[in-house]
């Protein structure tokens, strides 16, 4: 693999050409894809939805904040007089007292006065698809996937600038577009991989045609091959295909508890998988040091995943009030999602129903997860358009029916970054995220305002953000201008 580095790509003919060779000669998924989309990236940045520019690089000194109000993720208040230092990747010192306000320091610093700005931690999504956010579903379950990977790395370029440093990948093969970001092929957020959801025959994430039934052969459909959905119908084929995830890097396992809304044939009051079967995930990621996340609307598939020891919930919209009892007194947390007309794409019936029945059900869930203290957390699952991806934010605006813009924010930054740390010793970022303290990650946004007393600044990043910074590099930085 080290030799492409010093291939050369100014030659676009000869890089196409390299392109296609490698797509029609090789049939490994993520290399193939990952490689394409990388080769592509590079070779024509000016293409639609190719990455604009390369990764920064790593600061040369430490950076030094100065001037700004502190939300650190953890407490609403916001703290002044304070200077924020940045060495390497993480938060070296926060101190009383202001820094030069200058450029530079006598020693190499680089001083960066914030103009009284508000600073936060970087923004945390529990539930996103990066391989799906962005494109039509009939271009994932139809499309070439080296055109996937190509659109979806531009999306996460554009998903790091909305303030969104970090996703948890909530199913898809985001395999080779994390590596891609981690190793500065492309710029993106920090991704904590699900790999394939892990449905049964029937079930939400089985896209297969009719044509394809009955399974014959050993013969697979083509999501199975490509990564975004597997079936298991038996606790032994749960295991299996769990540790198949875990294998290609997965941080935790995604497992279909019952129906869903944009698979047509999955009725959303079905219930899946078996609490035996469930409770071969738990065990299965258990084994690997870590945790399994649960797809579940209605109270039987919420609590039957409890029983089983799942340690996260995925949406729960329909749930009841004995359920939300039952997720605050086993400590679940519950994983839900402000749905609301304007964060859909309206699709024909019977998925239409569906979609309408889950926002009807949005403020009663949050309304009973709030009643009885369920730990929650904050994702957006936007899928299947770019329009709606710029929403993101927006998505987390909408948490104000509910909660004070300070719980909002810390839900979607500290909160979130105790989720992400249940999986422990898979956690492919070990430091502290989602919060701004000595030797957590350097993620941290500057806001033209104080999203404490406005929330709907963090619906308008191109606006109200002047500071993108993950892992202690400048992603966007108008303040240098």
């Amino acid at each position: 693999m080290g030799g492409y580095a010093s291939w050369c790509f100014c030659d676009k003919d000869r890089a196409l050409y390299v392109n296609r060779r490698i797509s029609a000669d090789l049939s490994r998924r993520g290399f193939v894809a990952g490689m394409a989309a990388s080769m592509l990236s590079l070779v024509l940045p000016k293409i639609a939805g190719a990455q604009s520019a390369s990764p920064p690089p790593p600061p040369a000194a430490p950076i030094v904040f100065t001037n700004f109000r502190l939300f650190d993720g953890q407490s609403a208040a916001l703290r002044d007089g304070l200077t924020l230092t940045v060495e390497g990747d993480r938060v070296g010192r926060i101190e009383r007292g202001q820094a030069a306000a200058a450029p530079a320091s006598t020693d190499g610093r680089q001083v960066v006065d914030c103009g009284g700005r508000v600073m936060m931690p970087g923004l945390i999504d529990m539930h996103w698809h990066a391989l799906l956010a962005a494109l039509p579903i009939e271009a994932v379950l139809q499309g070439d996937f080296g055109y996937v990977y190509i659109a979806a790395s531009a999306e996460a370029e554009r998903t790091l600038l909305r303030g969104f440093t970090t996703i948890r990948d909530a199913g898809g093969p985001a395999f080779a577009l994390k590596q891609a970001i981690d190793s500065d092929v492309i710029s993106g957020p920090r991704v904590y991989p699900s790999g394939a959801m892990i449905t049964t025959t029937g079930g939400h994430g089985d896209f297969r045609p009719l044509s394809d039934i009955p399974k014959a052969g050993g013969q697979i459909s083509t999501i199975e091959k490509e990564g975004g959905a597997v079936i298991a119908d038996t606790a032994d084929e749960v295991r299996l295909r769990a540790r198949e995830q875990l294998m290609q890097g997965a941080s935790q396992v995604k497992i279909i508890g019952g129906g869903g809304v944009s698979t047509p044939r999955a009725p959303l009051d079905m219930v899946t998988f078996s609490e035996p079967q469930l409770r071969a995930a738990v065990e299965t990621a258990g084994d690997w040091g870590t945790y399994v996340l649960v797809h579940a609307y209605t109270p039987e598939s919420i609590q039957r995943s409890v029983s089983a020891g799942v340690q996260c919930i995925e949406h729960g919209h329909l749930m009841d009030d004995r359920t939300a009892a039952l997720l605050a007194k086993s400590g679940t947390w519950l994983s839900i999602q402000p749905f609301y007309e304007g964060a859909i794409v309206p699709r024909p019936s019977p998925v239409r129903e569906k979609q309408l029945e889950i926002i009807d059900a949005t403020d009663g869930a949050y309304r009973l997860a709030k009643k009885h203290g369920v730990k929650t957390a904050f994702g957006s699952d936007l899928l299947f358009s770019q329009v709606l991806a710029t929403r993101q934010g927006a998505m987390l605006a909408q948490l104000k029916r509910w909660y004070s813009a300070g719980e909002a924010l810390t839900m979607a930054t500290g909160g979130n970054g105790r989720l992400l740390a249940l999986s422990d010793r898979r956690n492919p970022y070990p430091g502290k995220l989602g919060v701004l303290e000595e030797g957590a990650y350097a993620d941290l946004l500057l806001v033209n305002g104080n999203p404490l007393e406005n929330l709907e600044l963090i619906a308008d990043p191109a606006k109200s953000l002047s500071v993108v910074m993950k892992g202690g590099r400048f992603y966007k930085n108008t303040l240098a201008a």
